[in-house]
């Protein structure tokens, strides 16, 4: 592993260091400001809590490669302010696989579009910068992008990898990679480390009552595209009495419904993080736009249903009748009733919990990701 921030020990990863020469230093600060003067019109029409967007220069262009150990095939993951894309892409020999664990790379710079389609032409009036200019941010790096893919794409360099279909299905839809092969590999986990625990006398020691049944919401913020305030409005008219929601995350949601809410805080250990899942009766992820979501998995894995809005990589994971219920995009009332549903028949929850945890060790390990990611090195390297 090659990366801009190491925070292990392990000898396999190498950690890029920028130069510190007089020259490297000036160049790079000033490249820093080009970048950051580019943003400031932005900064006041920005909306509120938008998603975040990212330049595709960096104020390094090509000391990445210049440092990166000499692979046979370079595998990028979240690679926005590490790799200037143009520098990079029209430089680098050697086959890329690009991991896409959201839709940068095929944007004008935001990591979700939410309901915008303006990548599939090329961006410019964007709504997460708050503007109405057809040649703003969005469509300079939009047109940096397309030199850059171009470039390796002609030169059959440059494969993309989505977790989820629908990221894949976005991903081809956009003219930035209309020309470049798509194919998807899930997110795996470690099922020894994910799976039914024992939770007794965890629900009281946060003061939830034995008899009520645990609604469980887990995102590490509440921005507006994880939809906790879609759930929120959901459960104000319940039907279901004595249900408990329990959150986990760093921010704390305000939660305007009169249901019980008790909230655990960020939490970084697996094994906590797990006990949570098995003793929560459903999972909700009410997200108005997501890729293929870790805490679904986690769940699944922990043998707890789940209930979500049919966006996204969830309906790759939820399946009703079979590991939990989904509910109409965006639609309060459907996500109420998916709810309702999943509280109402114990033995159904069950069932659906169960397969859910099958589901995950037949589709969703570590071993299976690591499977189909061996088969597509191999297929680069033997072309």
């Amino acid at each position: 592993m090659f990366v801009g921030s190491k925070d292990t020990r392990d000898p396999d990863v190498t950690e890029f260091n920028l130069p510190t020469g007089l020259w490297e230093r000036l160049r790079r600060y000033l490249r820093h400001r080009q970048i950051r003067r580019a943003f400031e019109p932005y900064q006041d029409s920005r909306p509120e809590r938008a998603e975040p967007f990212s330049d595709d220069r960096t104020p390094h262009p090509g000391e990445v490669l210049r440092q990166s150990p000499e692979p046979d095939v370079f595998n990028f993951h979240s690679v926005y302010g590490f790799i200037d894309h143009r520098t990079f892409l029209q430089t680098v020999t050697r086959p890329v696989v690009w991991t896409l664990h959201d839709m940068n790379a095929f944007t004008g710079g935001c990591q979700y579009t939410i309901r915008c389609r303006r990548f599939e032409d090329a961006c410019g009036r964007c709504p997460q910068l708050g503007s109405d200019d057809e040649n703003d941010l969005s469509r300079q790096v939009w047109s940096r992008k397309k030199t850059a893919y171009q470039q390796a794409s002609e030169q059959d360099r440059l494969h993309v990898v989505c977790p989820s279909e629908w990221m894949a299905e976005e991903a081809r839809a956009s003219t930035l990679l209309a020309d470049v092969p798509v194919r998807v590999i899930p997110y795996g986990l470690d099922p020894n480390r994910f799976f039914p625990r024992d939770a007794e006398g965890v629900p009281a020691a946060f003061g939830i009552p034995d008899d009520h049944r645990i609604v469980l919401f887990v995102a590490s913020d509440t921005r507006p595209r994880k939809g906790f305030d879609l759930l929120d409005n959901a459960l104000s008219t319940l039907g279901a009495e004595k249900t408990t929601l329990l959150s986990v995350g760093g921010d704390e949601p305000e939660l305007e419904s009169n249901l019980p809410h008790v909230h655990a805080g960020y939490v970084e250990s697996d094994l906590l993080l797990s006990v949570f899942y098995s003793l929560a009766d459903v999972f909700v992820i009410p997200s108005r736009q997501d890729n293929l979501p870790n805490t679904v998995l986690e769940s699944m894995a922990c043998g707890t249903p789940v209930v979500g809005f049919e966006v996204g990589g969830i309906p790759d994971m939820v399946r009703p009748g079979e590991t939990g219920w989904l509910a109409e995009p965006r639609d309060i009332r459907s996500l109420r009733e998916a709810i309702e549903a999943s509280l109402s028949d114990e033995a159904v929850r069950r069932q659906r919990g169960e397969r859910a945890r099958a589901v995950v060790e037949e589709e969703y390990t570590l071993e299976v990701q690591a499977r189909a990611y061996q088969d597509v090195y191999q297929r680069l390297l033997e072309d």
